[in-house]
């Protein structure tokens, strides 16, 4: 019998083997090579953050905490109570944590010398414009406290704290702006103390903190204290009285002054400039 015919073998000759890896490997080689699928990640929105991480870095608490404060209904954004985990907001909606308004921002005061020629303005397309000015100053996204005009120069303050640009919107209560104003001509003394007493005028009562002559001085030249933000309502006082502003410069507001600060150029308020500011 013959061994090699009769035995069950385990495996194929050495020949046949090779020849079968060659094919494979030809087959192999042959074969159209499927390609990668490439997943693309959808960016996300920059403008765009999700509310726990939002309140998180306001520094209400940690993005934990602030899952299970959302959950429960601690949070509106816009007005509305939002539960929804993983809802997305934008920079500049109001988002709320137990009714107070809250910013992710760091917060940041910026105190400017504006030039004229500048419109106290965050709206594009309005030529150049204070924030121009103050663009390298943070990354925060601070606003203007109050306006000056185009052609008004002198302290204007930024911030992203609500709580501060409180303390100025409020009229009656609010922070003390002094202004140098130059008139087209002497403002006589009745009008003065007319000014200084209160006018009503179109059904409203204007008043002033302070009003008077700058020392070594043309009667042209008068020092103004006024709580309102705006500077629209300076004119109109003067309007008023037959008088003309040819120049206007916010020299101090509160205790803040232009020291230091050459014009057109800013600073951030120190801690001690920012703890004064928090009392008045």
């Amino acid at each position: 019998m013959n061994r090699q015919n009769g035995s069950k073998g385990k495996g194929k000759p050495a020949e046949q083997k090779s020849e079968s890896k060659r094919f494979r490997a030809n087959v192999k080689g042959n074969a159209p090579t499927k390609k990668s699928k490439i997943v693309q990640k959808k960016k996300g929105n920059p403008d765009e953050i999700r509310l726990n991480k939002y309140v998180a870095n306001s520094g209400m608490c940690s993005r934990r905490e602030a899952d299970e404060h959302i959950a429960i209904g601690l949070v509106s954004v816009n007005g509305k109570v939002v539960t929804e985990m993983g809802f997305k907001v934008k920079l500049g909606d109001e988002v709320r944590y137990d009714g107070a308004r809250i910013n992710p921002e760091k917060k940041a005061y910026v105190l400017l010398n504006k030039p004229k020629g500048f419109a106290t303005t965050t709206s594009e397309g309005k030529g150049r414009t204070v924030m121009d000015l103050v663009a390298n100053a943070t990354d925060s996204r601070i606003k203007p406290i109050g306006r000056l005009g185009r052609n008004s120069k002198g302290l204007l303050l930024f911030t992203n704290d609500d709580a501060i640009t409180a303390k100025f919107t409020n009229s009656k209560n609010g922070v003390a702006r002094l202004f140098h104003i130059e008139l087209d001509k002497n403002l006589r003394l009745e009008d003065l103390k007319k000014i200084q007493g209160g006018f009503k005028f179109e059904d409203k009562f204007i008043e002033v903190e302070e009003i008077s002559y700058i020392d070594n001085a043309s009667k042209r030249e008068i020092g103004l204290k006024i709580k309102n933000t705006g500077n629209t309502i300076i004119r109109t006082i003067f309007e008023y009285f037959k008088y003309e502003i040819v120049s206007l410069d916010c020299v101090a507001i509160g205790h803040l002054t232009k020291k230091d600060i050459p014009r057109g150029s800013w600073k951030h308020l120190t801690e001690q400039e920012l703890n004064t500011l928090k009392m008045l």
